[in-house]
């Protein structure tokens, strides 16, 4: 089965609230891509309707080229986590797998495989209720792995999990791109996607805002801005200035300076006779370039103190 998710024209109405309005994108093997928005952008809805679990009111959500309610053995042909609440508190973590596996015509040795994959061994014949919120989260993405899907989905799969599980989350996103499988991963932590994610998909309002690389992205957020140290900071402005630069001051000593490469501004201000003691191109992070982008689709927002 093709490793690929394609959203078209994705359509879902509650009452009068349009939470998802024309959604058009898709999530192709190899790669992790990041669904990202601010609260109430329409993720969880659009998750949900490739799922099959809410019907669109217009547009068509695929997973490898069918509708999710066609697949006649779901688990094979995509895994998802979206609330790993959703386990029955009295039911041990093992048999929760197996039912899901016989459900599914899964041997029981897979179940054994994706508990000793997610960490959870020792934990294999706890009931459930008693599992933290990280526990929770790995017996989810156990239960997505269960029948060794090309396609896997994951809602906020981070949530939960300490440094190390963090660490290890973005390892296995990472290793199941490179071994060909579509990833979608929902997720309001930037800084983990910038360590895990290739392609960005961000929507606000229910609408698609961004359908592009990470690398891409953060190359556009940084521009082609520079920061300079100098002591001599009113020379250096006229001179760059005249070079057709577009300066700024910060604090203290340093210059913010944009239309001009490294280079370039080294040359003006060397042959200018202007000393500098530090020059650093400026790389935007990850949560930078989404700020920038979400800056209008945000619904409620609390004002500056």
């Amino acid at each position: 089965m093709e490793a690929s998710i394609e959203v078209r024209g994705l359509r879902k109405r509650y009452g009068p609230a349009l939470a998802v309005d024309d959604l058009t994108f898709t999530v192709r093997p190899g790669q992790v891509t990041g669904f990202v928005g601010p609260n109430g952008a329409g993720k969880s809805t659009t998750m949900r309707m490739i799922l099959g679990l809410d019907r669109p009111d217009a547009g068509t959500a695929l997973v490898g080229g069918r509708p999710y309610r066609t697949l006649r053995t779901p688990l094979c042909a995509v895994g998802a986590m979206l609330d790993a609440s959703a386990v029955h508190p009295g039911r041990k973590a093992r048999d929760h797998l197996l039912w899901l596996a016989h459900s599914n015509g899964l041997p029981v040795r897979r179940v054994d495989e994706v508990l000793a994959a997610v960490g959870l061994e020792s934990a294999a014949r706890r009931r459930a209720g008693g599992f933290s919120l990280g526990m929770r989260q790995r017996l989810g993405i156990a239960a997505a792995l269960l029948g060794d899907p090309p396609v896997l989905m994951f809602d906020e799969p981070v949530n939960g999990l300490d440094p190390e599980g963090i660490a290890w989350i973005r390892g296995l996103l990472r290793s199941l791109a490179g071994e060909g499988r579509a990833v979608l991963v929902s997720s309001h932590l930037m800084g983990e996607l910038e360590g895990s994610a290739d392609h960005l998909v961000v929507i606000g309002r229910g609408r698609l805002i961004a359908d592009t690389g990470v690398r891409e992205l953060l190359a556009a957020a940084s521009g082609d801005r520079v920061e300079l140290r100098t002591g001599r900071r009113g020379e250096a402005m006229t001179v760059l200035s005249r070079a057709g630069a577009t300066v700024s001051a910060g604090a203290r000593d340093t210059l913010t300076v944009a239309g001009l490469s490294a280079e370039r501004i080294i040359a003006a201000l060397t042959g200018a006779g202007v000393e500098f003691s530090g020059i650093t191109e400026h790389r935007a992070t990850l949560e930078e370039a989404y700020m920038e982008l979400t800056r209008d689709a945000v619904e409620h927002r609390a004002e500056a103190s």
